[in-house]
């Protein structure tokens, strides 16, 4: 690896490793309470998910670990049945999302709109600002000028070195004022207590039965599918920064993996964090599995060996870096008024729709889903008044009159529900040929708009003769035609 025989890279990936392990020690305790548990579940949580995610993922530089998105979807087991069914749940839904990956899930990415990854983008941006509001809201007077004094030193320490990552000069500057000064702020010890014990192996004092499968496999079932989606989206996401590609069906997988292994150390489970990700990668620089698993590694060292010290950096230090990436997450190009010209009213929909969906449900799967639906609605009314329909009467040498159809482009069930209205049944001749040499025929109710069109002759006692099936529409037009019911 090459940062391991670069000091300057290696530099890079220690601090970068060391800032995202600072700034993840509040979020995963706010996350611990979202889901009800003790802070320490969340903490080890995102010790075991970042450290075994650094082997088993597939995208080098992403961290995983205790996340907003899986808390919401298992809090309901925490709330209703206890600690054992939550860790049952998230064992569950590792070995799911291992099943989901081995079946293929990672590629049904491609079928994700570059619209609906510009809506998780900025909508994500905006979750993560929203989730410092509370740090700055009823909050002493004098947390604002920390907090701008952290944003000053993010934003222009860059332009006079780029030794040390920023965010971290920013947090140990912000701390020091603090304690030197005996400022009376709010601190990460106010968000919880620190665990001070090692994680140890927990095995969930659960019934093996059918009716406990009944009661987690939804919730597991969820937890599988967020986790995969928010983790997969994330990889792309940083795919494009780096301009490098990842193994996403590896990164599926490891997802699973690291979830059933951070369930049997009693933690809460986790995915890809895009917020800590962006710390990572865009701010920091770092590029390698070494910022992953350290990440893992210093947020241990620092709740379990140094907690004390951990307590007692101001919340007013992360809530400036959050702030900064919440402004370098955000795809501010896409908002720009040239662009929102330029861009087709369509594209601009579905990003606003999977931004607005995203952040009022504060479920990036459920907005990312309504996004593809709205894309894909939009997709099919755009396209089924692409078939075209020209008619022709065509006379032959010995005399005889026919009506030639030609059709042109695809023909699925949006295009093909307007075929049907565009032949003239009582003005043509007893001879009618559809020609679909320029088309294509998708699906079952393209062949069943031909045999209806074929009935409406046949009752006037003409005869319909279709040429021009390509090979896969010869094929479907033969195995279903006639066997559809209505027709």
């Amino acid at each position: 690896m090459q940062a391991l025989r670069s000091p300057k890279l290696l530099r890079t990936e220690i601090l970068a490793g060391l800032v995202v392990a600072l700034a993840l020690i509040p979020e995963a305790i706010s996350f611990s309470i979202i889901a009800g548990v003790d802070p320490r579940v969340g903490l080890f949580a995102s010790f075991t998910m970042a450290v075994s995610i650094a082997f088993l993922g597939g995208r080098p530089a992403m961290i995983s670990a205790a996340t907003g998105a899986i808390a919401l979807v298992i809090a309901p087991v925490m709330r209703e049945y206890g600690l054992d069914y939550l860790i049952a749940t998230v064992l569950l839904g590792g070995v799911l999302q291992i099943l989901l990956a081995l079946a293929g899930v990672a590629k049904l990415m491609r079928f994700i709109p570059r619209s609906v990854m510009v809506g998780f983008v900025n909508a994500l941006a905006i979750l993560i600002f929203l989730a410092q509001l509370p740090h700055l809201i009823g909050v002493p007077a004098l947390v604002y000028p920390m907090v701008a004094a952290g944003l000053l030193m993010i934003v222009l320490l860059p332009r006079v070195t780029q030794v040390v990552p920023s965010p971290l000069v920013a947090i140990v500057v912000l701390t020091t004022i603090a304690v030197v000064m005996s400022l009376h702020l709010p601190d990460v010890g106010e968000e919880g207590e620190l665990p001070d014990s090692l994680p140890s192996l927990f095995f969930p004092d659960v019934p093996w039965t059918l009716e406990t499968l009944k009661i987690i496999a939804p919730y597991a079932l969820a937890m599988a599918l967020v986790g995969l989606l928010e983790s997969l989206l994330t990889a792309k996401l940083v795919d494009d920064i780096t301009d490098t590609h990842s193994e996403k069906t590896r990164e599926a997988w490891g997802q699973g993996a690291a979830n059933v292994i951070t369930g049997f150390f009693g933690g809460m489970g986790g995915c890809a964090m895009i917020g800590q990700t962006m710390i990572n990668v865009k701010v920091s620089g770092a590029r390698t599995r070494i910022s992953t698993f350290l990440a893992g590694v210093f947020l241990l060292i620092l709740v379990v060996g140094f907690g004390d010290v951990v307590a007692i950096i101001p919340m007013a230090a992360l809530v400036a870096v959050m702030i900064m990436v919440a402004v370098g997450t955000f795809d501010w190009h896409s908002v720009q008024p040239s662009t929102l010209r330029r861009m087709p009213k369509s594209e601009t929909t579905v990003m606003l729709a999977t931004v607005v969906v995203t952040v009022v449900t504060e479920n990036l799967a459920i907005g990312v889903a309504i996004g593809v639906i709205v894309a894909m609605t939009l997709f099919a009314r755009r396209v089924a008044h692409l078939a075209e329909v020209q008619r022709e009467i065509v006379e032959a040498e010995d005399g005889s009159v026919s009506a030639v159809y030609t059709v042109y482009g695809e023909l699925f069930f949006a295009s093909s529900n307007d075929l049907y209205t565009q032949f003239e049944y009582a003005a043509d001749p007893e001879q009618v040929t559809i020609d679909l040499t320029s088309s294509h025929v998708w699906d079952a109710s393209t062949v069943a708009a031909l045999d209806a069109i074929e009935t409406k002759y046949h009752r006037k006692g003409k005869q319909v003769t279709i040429v021009g099936l390509n090979v896969a529409s010869t094929t479907l037009h033969g195995r279903l035609t006639g066997q559809l019911p209505g027709h």
